[in-house]
């Protein structure tokens, strides 16, 4: 067996980016950017007021002087206007500021009769002026490869006038379940029979790291049936398959995919629930082998598949999110591997279940986050711990 590390390590080793391609500005959300991009336009793009008021040259506003009102200056088209010594000119939030200006009254600091302007405050220069460049100036990089594209990103490049992006393509990913007793929900079932649960789990998961989910029938275990699906399932970017990875006789993904000429890259990793994770390649197709039991299935997917669509995606940052937090009641792991507890997190206090076996699906439904405790490792009651966010 390889550590948890070391099998992560080799995963992203051996996943290169996916090539690129060029969306709409408005359909490249949660998107991967795959271009470095500085900025071509200032924002401010020119000195505007931050407040409805007059602009006025700041030396002359001194409480009870009186100015004389030029015209008005409303956002939008420049008019050009030019403020002189005892003049001042109307303008509006986000107004350009009229030549000769360095400071905005506000409205209510002054009084109006006709073109005759009393000031009640005096200004500082530049107060209530956003100047240009202020937020972002002519040739600052905005965004570098790499980075997810959310609402505030997408809004600053639009800022630029950018209608279209370069991102990373998403990977497609065929999924697969195996097992003669999986049946689908909404059909009968037989003595003997489950109705299958893990694709419509993963489904969900790979559309969470922004990967297109293919779902696949459950493969019965004849290896003509094995065969047949991963045969079909080789034009996908990847392969995720839950169950038939262990050392079962009717564990037949790893001789299926030796008689297709794939590649078993790592096999068996040091970590509870999960052991029996497989990663390895089937032509231009990266496998990954999941353990039946779906709460083995949803872990390794987070600790190992989870990181490496998002990798295929160009995604430079973590695959996910930990927050500290204290235990709310003492946990030991007694095992020799590493085990990943599911529980509440709530107003910073995670509690581990009760129900911690690899089929406890119920248990899984109403988890929110994952604590890592070691080989051989106590948590007291009330001990400070870091614990992974669930997707």
């Amino acid at each position: 067996m390889v550590t948890e590390q070391d099998a992560l390590s080799a995963i992203l080793t051996a996943i290169r980016p996916l090539d690129t391609e060029e969306v709409p500005l408005f359909e490249a959300g949660d998107r991967i950017l795959a271009e470095t991009i500085s900025a071509t336009i200032s924002l401010p793009r020119f000195d505007n007021s931050t407040m409805d008021g007059y602009a006025v040259r700041a030396a002359d506003v001194v409480n009870g002087g009186v100015l004389r009102v030029l015209g008005e200056q409303a956002a939008g088209p420049d008019l050009g206007l030019k403020v002189e010594a005892g003049t001042a000119v109307r303008v509006y939030t986000g107004a350009p500021i009229p030549i000769g200006a360095n400071a905005v009254v506000m409205q209510e600091d002054c009084d109006r009769q006709g073109d005759q302007l009393t000031i009640r405050e005096s200004v500082a220069p530049g107060e209530f002026i956003r100047v240009r460049g202020g937020d972002l100036c002519e040739g600052q990089k905005i965004a570098e490869a790499g980075v997810r594209l959310n609402g505030p990103l997408l809004a600053t490049l639009a800022s630029q006038g950018r209608d279209r992006l370069r991102v990373f393509r998403r990977p497609k990913v065929a999924v697969l379940a195996t097992g003669s007793e999986l049946k689908t929900p909404g059909t009968p079932l037989g003595p003997g029979e489950i109705y299958e649960t893990n694709r419509v789990m993963l489904q969900e998961s790979i559309r969470g790291c922004g990967a297109i989910p293919r779902l696949f029938d459950p493969v019965p275990d004849w290896e003509d049936a094995h065969l047949h699906s991963l045969q079909d399932a080789t034009s996908y970017d990847a392969i995720v398959i839950a169950g038939g990875v262990s050392v079962g006789e009717r564990d037949l993904v790893k001789s299926t995919l030796k008689k297709l000429g794939g590649e078993i890259e790592l096999w068996r990793v040091a970590v509870r629930p999960g052991k029996p994770f497989l990663f390895g390649r089937l032509k231009d197709s990266r496998i990954f082998g999941l353990p039946g039991n779906p709460v083995s299935a949803y872990v390794t997917f987070a600790l190992f598949v989870r990181p490496a669509l998002l990798a295929m995606q160009g995604w430079r940052g973590a695959s996910m999110t930990t927050t500290k937090a204290v235990v709310s009641k003492s946990v030991t792991n007694q095992g020799e591997r590493p085990h990943y507890l599911r529980g509440r997190l709530e107003a910073g206090r995670f509690t581990p279940f009760d129900h911690q076996e690899s089929h406890a699906l119920f248990a899984l439904s109403r988890a929110n986050a994952l604590l890592r405790i070691g080989a051989r490792e106590e948590f007291h009651e009330d001990q400070d711990v870091e614990v992974m966010l669930m997707p």
